[in-house]
């Protein structure tokens, strides 16, 4: 085991001269040599995209004229058309014609390309191509390349960037207004990662002072970033074309210029990274509610076969579900033990959630609007901030992390080039700005080219070198637990649920208080009512309170606590290496790089000759015979081993137990199982997901052989408008339905369109672009209705209400694209991720008396009879086809009720002025690579 990395693996004397070199830089101001420029040995066959357009900031002018007139600013929107267009044109497509849909992501701006040249610093130039708008950096020093990245960010992501600096704070309703999905986004996310200010310091004094040279190296790119957004910040104030945004919030006046950009601290890059890693990078946690749903099933069954039930759907590690390391390689971690010790299961109707907020007053008592007066000419921009920000749910903890990133990679045997190919990107949600930002860095120990999540982009997070890509799916591993702290008195009474001290060690021990107060006033942008009220949290040695309840007759405290917690940023050292053509040189040192970085991530790579795939994670060290699904007791001996509070740091589980391969014949990542053993940390991953769809198609162009960058490319397109369900589920469905004649017209009616969908590849794509019309629309809407009314004609009547109702809260049934989920809420793309299907498809292959591994704990269709799964089945198809459309598909503020297309379509959450219109549904990446080397260093 190891401990959480306090310093780089020891350097030999060579190896730090060189790092010192590589890293050396004149004095901050001062110019140097131009770099020579860096080798591409890609050679035109790197490409990404990144919809909707580099540019996310707008003057309030462009937002306004945006509004009355339908103008876009420059580079808003023109990445939209191409990425929009793949799925009706992979069908034909081939290599000469990926840039149709893909930008070329070669290095540099070719002669005669370049749109613009701003020089921010004596020595830095960031040039702007004419295409897209993408700034090339470039640095003859290392400050003045990381300083130009972040002149660029505020160029291209200011708002943004604030908005996000003040949700990482828990801030977001005192910046953005007060409306319901502001307060609501901020009390999810808060009480994740609450800090004070002095905890934010920490975390980079510990980067700076624990992590060797390059720990120290990477806090003075990060402030060199700062100081460059910061110029653009003053700058953008000053001359007036700063976003828009500040004055319809009420922090500039659009006619005197006075109000402020706050100035950007090092401190919020902490806060950022925080929440980067709360979408993106996290793993486990939701123990309390596992353990109740684990007590409904042993009410309903009794404890044995409760407990086998309850497991059987909970599948740590289901035989059936797709891997992507799958040659049987056995990588064990956070399973399930045999006698498990220490388990801390709550008394039966004694849990009760910790109370978050108080002191509601004003607007946030009544969410009553009170508009303010505005000029005739903004009237068009009145409350457009009104529904909020973002989804309020974009932080839900329910153990289902919204849906992120695929990846296919075909190792060099298999391709016809003999080079390796990848198509991988990361599925961040649709938002207009992006939350990722591309770029490309070159300067003194950097040279990359790709994306960064706005605010952080001291180094390229996604993207390529020289001779090299990565990309990252999200893993969600286990790195999050819950303990049980035994709640005390300090003067020796009776504890009660509501004790705010607590053991520790058998000392009774205060919880620290955090408390985050938020107020708001209306403004032109958010018409809430003026309104405040104050967020409380408890903290503790280990972690912050949840819930309250009983174990075992006493009252306890329910902590949860996350390794990356206190860590926020410390994979900024495994992104610095990956930006370093100096360090990363093959599969091997990219492993190595990927070892460094914390957040729970699935990395691939790809150069000329070599594939590889790492795991990543701050994956801690248990104490033995622990049960990381449940709830455990907080006393030493089921701690984490060697755990010290005051850093949060603990032994840590060794790079050779992550996940990882070399050479495979290929990889596929949808967020699905790692490998045989690697335990998952929550519901949804069965025997059925998402993942079999790319699985499928890779595979058999892999045994087929002769792999391009367009076949790998058409194999995630096709998947991209696929039904889950009609691909996967459908024939099971059918069979059942079939295993006698169907002689009800209405019924056998539907039965023929959803075989004839089904067998035309159950796509739910347009019929040529800009048709906006299904091939099988009867058919989808059929689909759409009846699932979620046979599933619980399945399950719900042998289950009864209670256990059925707990198992569904942990995991839902189905999420079509029409359903109003994902990071963006309704219209997010990513789709399929979480539901029932695997355990439908189990259920109803035991029903039909064909092989089951892993099967469920009983057979649940018709209570294991075929005739009577079979009636339930068609009795749920009679109530979904007389569904209408206008009830499948009720309609929205983008979408007419009954507008199937529309209602599935992909459309961009306005996180400032500008809006875009809807796109056909895809199920693929936000950004996206595409890359073939054909030459290494």
């Amino acid at each position: 085991m190891r401990r959480r990395i306090v310093r780089l693996r020891t350097l030999t004397a060579t190896a730090a001269l060189a790092l010192a070199a590589s890293l050396l830089s004149p004095q901050p101001g001062s110019a140097a040599d131009e770099p020579p420029p860096a080798t591409d040995y890609c050679e035109g066959q790197c490409a990404d995209v990144l919809p909707p357009g580099a540019n996310g900031n707008a003057t309030l002018a462009e937002i306004l004229s945006h509004r009355v007139f339908g103008t876009q600013p420059a580079h808003a929107n023109d990445q939209l058309g191409p990425y929009d267009a793949l799925s009706s044109g992979y069908p034909s497509l081939t290599d000469d014609k990926l840039t149709e849909f893909f930008n070329d992501a070669s290095f540099g701006v070719r002669d005669g390309q370049a749109a613009s040249v701003t020089k921010p610093r004596d020595d830095v130039t960031i040039t702007r191509d004419k295409k897209y708008g993408i700034p090339h950096i470039k640095g003859s020093t290392r400050y003045g390349t990381e300083f130009g990245a972040g002149f660029a960010a505020g160029q291209d992501r200011l708002w943004l960037i604030d908005l996000f600096r003040h949700i990482g704070r828990g801030e977001l309703t005192s910046f953005a207004g007060g409306a319901l999905a502001n307060q609501g986004l901020e009390q999810q996310f808060w009480p994740q990662a609450p800090y004070e200010e002095k905890d934010l310091e920490k975390q980079v004094e510990y980067i700076r002072t624990t992590q060797g040279e390059r720990g120290k190296q990477a806090m003075e790119d990060a402030q060199a970033y700062i100081d460059g957004l910061n110029a653009y910040r003053v700058k953008s104030k000053n001359g007036r074309y700063f976003p828009g945004e500040y004055v319809l919030t009420g922090k500039i006046d659009a006619i005197t210029n006075i109000g402020e950009i706050a100035p950007f601290k090092i401190t919020d890059m902490i806060a950022l990274a925080s929440v980067v890693g709360g979408l993106f990078g996290n793993g486990g946690g939701g123990e309390v509610d596992a353990a109740l749903s684990l007590l409904k099933s042993q009410q309903k069954y009794g404890v044995e076969k409760g407990t086998k039930v309850w497991e059987s759907f909970r599948a740590r590690n289901d035989p059936e579900a797709v891997q992507t390391i799958h040659d049987g390689t056995s990588f064990p971690y956070a399973g399930k033990p045999a006698d498990a010790r220490g388990t801390a299961m709550p008394d039966a109707g004694s849990v009760e959630r910790e109370q978050l907020v108080f002191d509601r007053e004003g607007g946030a008592k009544t969410a009553a609007k009170d508009p303010v007066k505005a000029p005739k000419k903004l009237e068009p921009l009145q409350g457009m901030y009104d529904d909020g920000v973002l989804p309020a749910d974009l932080f839900k903890k329910d153990g289902q992390k919204k849906g992120m990133s695929n990846a296919l990679v075909v190792s060099a045997k298999h391709t016809a080039s003999g080079n390796p190919v990848a198509v991988f990107g990361p599925q961040t949600g649709y938002f207009a700005p992006q939350l990722l930002m591309q770029q490309e860095l070159q300067g003194p120990g950097i040279s990359a080219r790709g994306v960064s999540f706005a605010g952080v982009g001291m180094y390229v997070q996604l993207g390529r070198g020289q001779d090299y890509a990565w990309s990252a799916t999200s893993a969600g591993q286990d790195i999050t637990d819950t303990y049980a702290v035994e709640l005390c008195e300090p003067g020796g009474g009776a504890p009660t649920k509501q004790s705010t001290h607590y053991l520790h060690h058998g000392t009774c021990t205060p919880m620290e208080k955090l408390e985050r107060k938020n107020a708001w006033k209306p403004t032109l942008a958010d018409s809430t009512a003026a309104g405040s009220y104050r967020m409380q949290v408890f903290r503790t040695k280990y972690g912050v309170v949840t819930h309250r309840a009983s174990v075992e007759g006493k009252p306890v405290a329910y902590v949860s606590l996350r390794s990356t917690y206190r860590h926020e940023a410390d994979s900024i050292i495994g992104f610095q290496m990956l930006n370093d053509p100096t360090y990363v040189k093959d599969a091997s040192t990219f492993k190595k790089a990927a070892e460094n970085i914390s957040y729970a991530f699935n990395w691939f790579y790809a150069d000329s000759r070599d594939t590889a795939y790492y795991n990543s994670g701050a994956n801690p060290e248990r104490a033995n015979d622990i049960d990381p699904a449940l709830p455990v007791k907080a006393q030493q001996a089921y701690e984490w081993q060697n755990f010290e509070p005051e850093n949060n740091t603990s032994a840590q589980t060794p790079s050779a137990q992550h996940p990882q391969s070399v050479n495979q014949d290929y990889y596929i990542s949808w967020n699905n199982k790692q490998a045989k053993d690697f335990s998952t940390a929550g519901f949804g991953i069965s025997a059925v997901h998402r993942g079999d769809l790319l699985d499928g198609r890779v595979k058999k162009l892999t045994e087929k052989g002769g792999v391009t960058r367009a076949s790998l490319t058409q194999a995630m397109s096709e998947a991209a408008v696929t039904d889950l369900r009609g691909e996967q589920v459908l024939p099971e469905l059918l069979k059942v339905v079939r295993s006698k004649p169907v002689t009800d017209p209405g019924q056998a009616k539907a039965v023929q369109q959803l075989e004839a969908w089904q067998k035309a590849g159950a796509q739910r794509n347009q019929t040529a672009a800009g048709s906006k019309k299904y091939a099988h629309p009867d058919a989808v809407r059929i689909m759409d209705a009846w699932w979620p009314l046979l599933v619980e004609a399945e399950f719900k009547p042998g289950m009864g209400k209670d256990l059925y109702d707990a198992l569904t809260a942990q995991l839902g049934t189905d999420e079509s694209p029409s359903a109003g989920h994902g990071p963006t809420g309704a219209h997010a793309g990513s789709a399929f991720q979480y539901g029932w299907w695997g355990f439908a498809d189990k259920d109803l292959r035991a029903v039909l008396g064909e092989p089951v591994k892993g099967e469920l704990g009983e057979k649940y269709c018709g209570e294991g009879k075929l005739d009577a799964c079979r009636d339930a089945l068609l009795a749920t198809l009679t109530q979904a086809v007389a569904k209408p459309a206008n009830e499948v598909y009720p309609g929205d503020a983008s979408c007419s009720a009954g507008d199937q297309w529309c209602a599935d379509s992909v459309i961009h959450r306005a996180l400032g002025g500008i809006t875009h219109g809807p796109i056909q549904w895809q199920n693929r990446p936000t950004y996206q690579q595409v890359v073939e080397f054909p030459k290494h260093r």
